[in-house]
């Protein structure tokens, strides 16, 4: 165990190193854009590393494992990562190419132009809860993992990795983020595949478990659940494409036509990295768990790291835990340094200090990343499913961020008041659905009602119901609230009460 622990600090030691020498290795002016977007010169194969590695976490890994151990739910229900690869997919294909054209620096740019400050800002909430679930789902998954093979306190293996995570993206932001997303996205391919095969071998061999798996993975949705399977699909998909840790990476390219060429490589990588889990997930449901000491994982959520420690030999359950590590660690520097990014780009700049240096506003980023990513660390202490946290997070977004960005780039006519209507729209319409995971009951009573939940598409029609009103909104009250075009600087968007 003692290896273990040293072999593990070791590779921290690795990680953080990188990241801190990648962030001192400055070629920009030292502007707050430059922490941001490394001064807009990602280059591509760096680009498709860090989003790739930034998709494919340890919520997606562990996530992807659970739902396809999972009995209720089994691989049909395991939509997050083909989701997510149409998500970049579709958004190179509609949204990349014109955000990087237009030469904005965060997701909430165009809402800044388009609606105002105070607009923006308040859509900057969504967006944050958002990348604050992520990296809460991303914390749980490490900790259980770690927790499982290495015996170490799930709250202490938390805390360790937050911190080094936020240590080195304070130091250098988005550089030290992308270069250490290389390393870890290397990490990822090399320690679960080195662990599959012997996991492999001890369930009987490929063959065995992909027989055995399919033999008795439960059936595609019948009935009333197709609504639902439907609606979290078209929540992934499209709730996958409004990210600033998506849009960090499209802005920061070198130029609109290696945005939308990161997109598509990355969409094709995040779906072949599902291929490992996938297969951990199959190996947990088939294996004989009998014969380990420990027998069947207790919840789903525990099947990969199980799977690490009773199915692998010691050594190489450790190298599978590096590459959990890893794959945490490149979804939660993104995550926190994003959130920070809106924060302090949209919020704190033009609201509270218009005429902040670029020295204030660097600052403004580095503590908004240590606060971002307490408060994440604290919801990951508190939270137990990996994909009931997974789903969440891309909830919020789905609702109210994707009609808000679809409009704001491509109906010249939307207006402030329809950008306000539409988003209280679509959050009574989701919020009246319920959360039984938040413990909000349903206020209306959609149809489809099961004793299993709603399978209603309901958090498809809030998000209709939301782009519908600001399609109408903004059109009964274009005569005294004008659109504003995208053409002006966010900096000088009006602050338009």
């Amino acid at each position: 165990m003692s290896l273990q622990l040293l072999c593990i600090a070791a590779f921290y030691l690795l990680i953080f190193a990188v990241g801190v020498g990648a962030g001192r290795r400055r070629r920009g002016d030292g502007s707050p854009q430059d922490l941001l977007l490394a001064g807009r010169r990602i280059p591509l194969f760096v680009g498709v590393f860090t989003l790739t590695a930034t998709w494919v976490g340890g919520g997606y890994i562990n996530g992807t494992a659970e739902a396809v151990y999972d009995p209720e739910q089994g691989l049909f229900w395991a939509q997050a990562p083909w989701c997510y690869a149409l998500a970049l997919v579709l958004g190179g294909l509609f949204f990349a190419g014109k955000m990087r054209r237009l030469g904005f620096t965060t997701l909430l740019d165009p809402f800044e132009i388009r609606y105002g400050r105070r607009v923006a800002a308040g859509l900057f909430l969504p967006a944050l809860l958002g990348e604050i679930f992520w990296s809460a789902a991303i914390l749980v998954a490490l900790g259980t993992t770690f927790g499982t093979i290495l015996n170490l306190d799930f709250s202490v293996s938390i805390l360790i990795s937050a911190a080094v995570a936020i240590g080195y993206t304070v130091v250098g932001g988005l550089r030290s983020v992308a270069y250490t997303d290389v390393v870890q996205l290397l990490c990822i391919l090399i320690g679960l595949g080195i662990a599959i095969p012997f996991a492999l071998s001890r369930a009987g061999g490929s063959e065995v478990v992909v027989n055995s798996y399919f033999e008795q993975m439960p059936a595609f949705p019948q009935g009333s659940a197709v609504w639902k399977w439907t609606d979290m699909a078209l929540m992934l998909i499209l709730g996958g494409i409004p990210w600033q840790v998506y849009f960090q990476r499209v802005l920061a390219s070198e130029n609109a036509k290696a945005a939308v060429r990161l997109s598509y490589v990355a969409g094709i990588g995040c779906a072949a990295m599902a291929i490992p889990a996938v297969l951990i997930g199959a190996i947990g449901a088939v294996a004989d768990w009998s014969a380990t000491p420990a027998g069947a994982p207790p919840q789903s959520a525990l099947v990969l790291p199980y799977v690490l420690q009773y199915l692998t030999p010691p050594v190489i359950g450790m190298i599978g835990l590096a590459a959990v590590a890893a794959a945490v660690m490149s979804s939660v520097d993104s995550s926190i340094l994003s959130a920070s990014s809106m924060f302090a780009w949209n919020v704190y700049r033009p609201l509270f200090r218009p005429h902040a240096s670029d020295r204030e506003t660097r600052c403004v980023v580095r503590f908004a990343i240590v606060a971002v990513g307490v408060a994440a660390t604290a919801l990951a202490l508190s939270v137990g499913s990996v994909y009931l946290m997974w789903y969440l997070c891309a909830d919020l977004v789905y609702v109210i961020l994707f009609p808000q960005l679809l409009t704001a780039l491509f109906d010249r006519r939307a207006n402030r008041t329809g950008a306000i209507s539409g988003a209280v729209v679509g959050l009574i319409l989701r919020l009246g659905g319920g959360e039984p995971f938040l413990g909000l009951p349903t206020l209306i009573p959609y149809p489809l009602q099961t004793p299993t939940g709603c399978h209603f598409p309901f958090r498809t029609v809030a998000m209709l119901g939301g782009l519908a009103t600001i399609w109408l909104v903004s059109r009964a009250t274009a005569s005294r609230d004008a659109p504003r075009p995208l053409t002006d600087s966010p900096s000088h968007a009006p602050d338009r009460s």
